[in-house]
């Protein structure tokens, strides 16, 4: 049985490696290595050559590295002119000295390094990326490289406290506009993230990398990120962006959040926005930016779900599947009299235990707090202090439910005070 034997060397001590052929003859001397992108991603699709005819690109399978270290070509004759169209990720060019995404640990990290790995089987050998080294033993490399034989660098190095990333928890940040689609389905990982994290991967990001990775997310994923920035980077994440296509995200934010973005923006900018967006959501974020957003009815939703008094728990289900918003953020159904007003709360727990045709008015909990549009943020929050509120229906000087505060939004209101 053939064993499969694996060999690790570092993409630092490689470079500048003179390849020869089986008699010693010299071709050229590694400048860099291909990378496949997108489904691909990781395996080496050949080492990039200097050669008196220019750029040559040799199969991995084509070269085997010998004991010594040097580098060995099967034949002269796999060398391959570059088009310079390749969907290709340059290691050293591409990757050393850049800033990436660790998908594992959510953070971003600078590469000072690549591992990479020989796959040999009996005379096959293949290359592949294992792992990004971010740590000092890939700087200790590169700082000392040339000043000191490989062997020796390479035993100074092991002893050197190493950080390294594997390969499939890394997410390139590519800068240049024509290579984004190229690595979109890498960026499509993002979307698995907490927006909590994303925002601060966006924050701790130099701008050019902030908007390469901002430009690649869908309008979903994008609106959700934007909700846990601060105003500034808001502004700066945006700035770039036409119209329409702040409109797409700012119509899947939460209209509170999406009043507060445009309140950042210029008057003239805001309404060519607002132009761009659907009737219905552009109508429930102008309604929010007429308030103070100091104000309780500056920080409520207008996203909740209203019933009836009347109303029976099977179309309270009904209207939570009908839902636009999160679904997720509603924890009780309001029962309103012929005026719009407020009379109840029903949980959505005893909704979904409750028989379907059971009222909903039987199962409401009195007494029902509510706050006034006009209030301002800090006596809202003094009432959820006070009654130890999950959230707050606010209404309108004439009794009318207008939206609704939650936790959150307290919470990131007193986090700022701090």
């Amino acid at each position: 049985m053939t064993v499969r034997t694996k060999t690790r060397v570092s993409l630092t001590s490689l470079m500048g490696a003179q390849v020869t052929d089986a008699s010693g003859k010299s071709h050229g001397h590694l400048r860099d290595i291909a990378v496949h992108t997108g489904a691909e991603a990781g395996r080496v699709a050949g080492l990039i050559l200097k050669t008196r005819e220019g750029r040559r690109l040799v199969p991995s399978t084509e070269v085997i590295e010998t004991p010594a270290g040097d580098l060995e070509l099967r034949s002269p004759r796999v060398l391959q002119p570059l088009a310079g169209d390749e969907n290709y990720l340059f290691l050293w060019q591409d990757l050393i000295d850049r800033q990436i995404i660790d998908i594992h640990g959510r953070k971003v990290v600078r590469v000072n390094d690549v591992v990479l790995e020989w796959l040999g089987q009996g005379s096959a050998h293949l290359l592949r990326v294992a792992e990004v080294e971010v740590g000092m033993r890939g700087a200790v490399q590169r700082v000392f490289k040339g000043a000191m034989p490989r062997r020796w660098l390479d035993g100074v190095a092991q002893r050197v406290n190493g950080r390294s990333i594997p390969w499939q928890f890394v997410d390139v940040i590519e800068v240049d506009p024509a290579r984004r689609v190229k690595l979109r389905i890498e960026h499509e990982r993002l979307a698995d993230l907490h927006p909590s994290d994303l925002a601060e991967i966006l924050a701790d990001l130099a701008p050019a990398e902030r908007e390469a990775i901002f430009t690649t997310l869908d309008e979903e994923v994008a609106a959700e990120a934007l909700e846990e920035v601060d105003p500034k980077l808001q502004r700066s994440l945006i700035e770039s962006l036409d119209e329409e296509r702040i409109a797409d995200i700012v119509e899947e934010m939460d209209p509170a959040a999406a009043a507060d973005l445009l309140n950042e923006l210029s008057d003239e900018r805001s309404e060519a926005i607002l132009e761009e967006m659907d009737p219905e959501e552009r109508q429930d974020v102008e309604e929010l930016l007429e308030f103070d957003e100091d104000s309780a009815a500056g920080q409520m939703t207008t996203e909740f779900v209203a019933m009836p008094q009347e109303a029976s728990c099977e179309e309270a289900v009904q209207a939570l599947r009908e839902f636009d918003g999160d679904p997720l953020t509603v924890g009780e159904v309001y029962l309103l009299d012929t005026a719009g007003r407020p009379t109840a709360a029903v949980p959505m727990q005893r909704i979904l235990l409750a028989q379907p045709a059971s009222r909903l008015s039987v199962l409401a909990e009195p007494p029902l707090i509510t706050g006034h549009a006009e209030m301002h943020q800090k006596e809202v929050a003094e009432m959820f202090d006070k009654y130890n509120l999950h959230s707050l229906p606010v209404v309108d000087a004439a009794g009318k439910l207008v939206g609704v505060i939650h936790a959150d939004q307290v919470i990131h209101f007193l986090f700022e005070r701090i």
